[in-house]
């Protein structure tokens, strides 16, 4: 039986990885925050700090077939981690996005040039956005002389209490909905085309390229190839939530997310939500066996996650909520 680490275990694709993993009959140890695992399966759980290399060097001892890592990197140097990891295992998987990918290539291919490479941005190439560290962090795999490694690029990937709609979060849009308030969402994003992907789904994708020879030294898009706009998966939320939008000038929106004007929020929304994301997944699909057909249509997974609300559930407002309230009371009503 192999043995299978996952770290950042209790996220929106962890908590589905960790079933799938010992449905295919590995020994699997969950690494996370959460005081207790969101799980039912017998898969062992240890809360700890992952950024933690005194207790990284402790837990890597036990000798890991396999390690995937949902681990963000923000805020510390991946520089002073990825050996670790990869003199440790005999296969690691690293987190990445669908973010680093620019808008010039459609359908998006594993090949389609990133922002990193392609951006006239020199403010944000030079900067330590989401966008950019991720692209970094892969460069390092590249560039080293291991070859145990695969690289994984989710889309943006809903999964439970985490229902996105263009850059809000699960707080500032299904949870207003149920509070019966109206949301602001940015015009421009409106038409865009984007992929949702239900965070199972990745799971299943992900759980089936562990392990796999061909799999070592290269990149996939872990997503469906599922796309609507915008437009269409509010009115999704609008169906299933009874959740309305006013649709204003991204200035407005970005004012109400970020009154100080901060540029990442800036750039989440533009160099993210504003290009058109239609993802190809056909590597994927190619390695692991796995069909279009397989994956749960994106109405469905909402469906199925927002049912997954705990019923006692209580939804707060928000400073981003409150300033919604202001801004529909001053201009909309």
């Amino acid at each position: 039986m192999k043995k299978v680490l996952v770290l950042g275990a209790t996220g929106a694709m962890g908590r589905y990885l960790i079933p799938e993993l010992v449905n295919l009959d590995y020994e699997v140890v969950g690494v996370g925050r959460e005081e207790t695992a969101p799980w039912k399966v017998n898969a062992a759980y240890i809360q700890s700090d992952a950024f933690d290399k005194n207790f990284l060097n402790g837990l890597l001892k036990e000798n890991f077939d396999g390690i995937i890592n949902f681990m963000e990197y923000g805020k510390v140097d991946f520089s002073e981690y990825y050996q670790l990891f990869l003199e440790h295992t005999s296969h690691y998987i690293y987190l990445s996005t669908c973010r680093v990918y620019d808008d010039k290539e459609q359908p998006i291919k594993e090949t389609s040039p990133r922002l990193l490479d392609s951006s006239e941005d020199e403010v944000l190439k030079a900067s330590h956005d989401y966008c950019i560290y991720k692209a970094q962090d892969e460069d390092l795999l590249v560039n080293s002389s291991y070859d145990n490694w695969t690289v994984v690029r989710p889309a943006t990937t809903f999964s439970t209490m985490r229902l996105q709609l263009v850059t809000l979060e699960f707080n500032n849009s299904v949870a207003r909905a149920l509070q019966g308030k109206t949301i602001v969402l940015p015009i421009q994003a409106k038409d865009k085309p984007a992929t949702l992907s239900w965070g199972g789904d990745v799971a299943k994708m992900i759980a089936r390229i562990l392990f796999k020879e061909e799999a070592k030294r290269e990149f996939y898009n872990v997503c469906s190839a599922e796309h609507r706009t915008w437009g269409e998966i509010a009115e999704y939320y609008r169906d299933l939530v009874g959740l309305e939008a006013v649709w204003v000038d991204k200035e407005d929106y970005l004012a109400i997310l970020s009154p100080e004007g901060t540029i990442n929020v800036r750039w989440q929304l533009e160099y993210a939500r504003l290009f058109r994301r239609i993802t190809d997944n056909s590597k994927v699909l190619a390695l692991t066996g796995l069909k279009q057909e397989d994956m749960m249509p994106m109405y469905d997974g909402l469906k199925l996650e927002i049912g997954n609300i705990p019923k006692d559930y209580v939804p707060e407002d928000t400073k981003i909520g409150l300033r919604m309230d202001e801004y529909i009371k001053n201009h909309i009503l």
